[in-house]
């Protein structure tokens, strides 16, 4: 039988042996690390490794990072702002985002603007550049902080968030190749926020709850796996595969649509707009030929509808509802990408001969 292949980077990435390796050894670890004793300084001892790798990879200061249980949670200090602080939410930003959104409606400016610094389902990139004087400006609204959702990019472009000028940042584990279930808000030092969960202070107080060590052991090991894949160059060969994908699947349908192809994007995401053919029947077919790929967000899947994200970018709802991503990693295989696009190519010619 042959192997499937794996196209959904974005959604979540395979396990690194890293990560993996991290976790056994961390679950072998006794002590809380509350805890004074020499158990329990082990324990801490790997929450901090951990914290230090996450820091290097994010380019923050170590006492910045806040570990979560994913990166919805760490969204979440949209609402742990001081009462009556508006926020305003890019409309192609994730959902975690949006869902956090609120204004007190006197007035058009955010205190603070929530973006995504790399869309999951174009991969298009959205730099906010630096902080202008007066604030930042998206649109109508001005903002005095900015929150950067950064999943997506960190580990496959350049970033750090100390030059960024962002206050906030959201990070996903599972996305750079870590266990799924824990992540990280990036806190710019001397800011406050209201706690995530009262109790017995950890996480300097942001926090409470005795800390997933295992979890963040893996967080910590694939942050360091990831900052050495990007420091090797490797996402650039991912880039080449992906306009292989894209031009393999040009040439057999011109009428194909590349988003974002215009637009500075991450190297590993091809977000393909077939007007006429339904993404989610795409990934079906997809699915019967041993290729996993996605028609959006993961936390939208199962859902029947077209791309919130494609809307706000001026798609209409056909046109929305027929686009699928392919998105890759640092292990895909030319064999795998070409394997898609065979497949692709023929569902497509049985497609058209059913239409016409």
């Amino acid at each position: 039988m042959t192997k499937r292949a794996y196209l959904d980077w974005n959604a979540t990435a395979p396990l690194r042996p890293q990560a993996r390796d991290a976790v056994v050894a961390a679950l072998d670890v006794v002590g809380n690390p509350s805890s004074v004793h020499a158990e329990g300084r082990a324990a801490k001892a790997l929450v901090e490794k951990a914290r230090e790798q996450v820091a290097r990879l994010v380019g923050c200061n170590p006492v910045e990072v806040v570990f979560t249980s994913g990166a919805t949670e760490a969204a979440g200090v949209l609402r742990r702002l001081p009462e009556g602080h508006n926020v305003h939410v890019d409309p192609t930003a994730h959902d975690c985002l949006l869902t956090h959104w609120r204004s007190d409606g006197t007035r058009p400016d955010g205190h603070t603007l929530a973006m995504g610094l790399a869309n999951s389902e174009t991969g298009v990139i959205s730099d906010p550049g630096a902080k202008p004087e007066g604030g930042w400006v998206h649109g109508a609204h001005r903002a005095d902080f900015l929150l950067l959702d950064v999943v997506q990019a960190v580990g496959r472009i350049p970033f750090a968030f100390s030059w960024s000028g962002a206050d906030f940042a959201i990070v996903s584990a599972h996305k750079l190749g870590g266990p799924k279930g824990v992540g990280a808000l990036i806190v710019r030092d001397g800011l406050e926020i209201a706690p995530f969960a009262l109790g017995g202070g950890q996480e300097k107080g942001r926090r409470s709850g005795t800390e997933n060590v295992a979890g963040i052991a893996g967080f910590g090991a694939a942050a360091e796996a990831a900052m050495a894949d990007l420091d090797a160059g490797l996402w650039s060969d991912v880039s080449a595969l992906r306009d292989r994908l894209e031009a393999r699947v040009r040439e057999a349908s011109p009428e194909t649509v590349v988003v974002g192809s215009d637009s500075a994007r991450l190297p590993n995401t091809a977000c393909l707009l077939t007007p006429g053919w339904k993404g989610e029947t795409q990934v079906m077919q997809m699915d019967l030929a041993g290729i996993a790929i996605s028609a959006g967000s993961a936390c939208s899947s199962g859902k029947v509808r077209a791309s919130r994200v494609l809307h706000a970018m001026g798609y209409d709802e056909t046109a929305a509802a027929s686009a699928i991503r392919v998105s890759l990693g640092v292990t895909t295989t030319r064999d795998e990408v070409d394997r898609f696009a065979e497949a692709w190519i023929a569902a497509r010619a049985r497609q058209r001969a059913r239409a016409s």
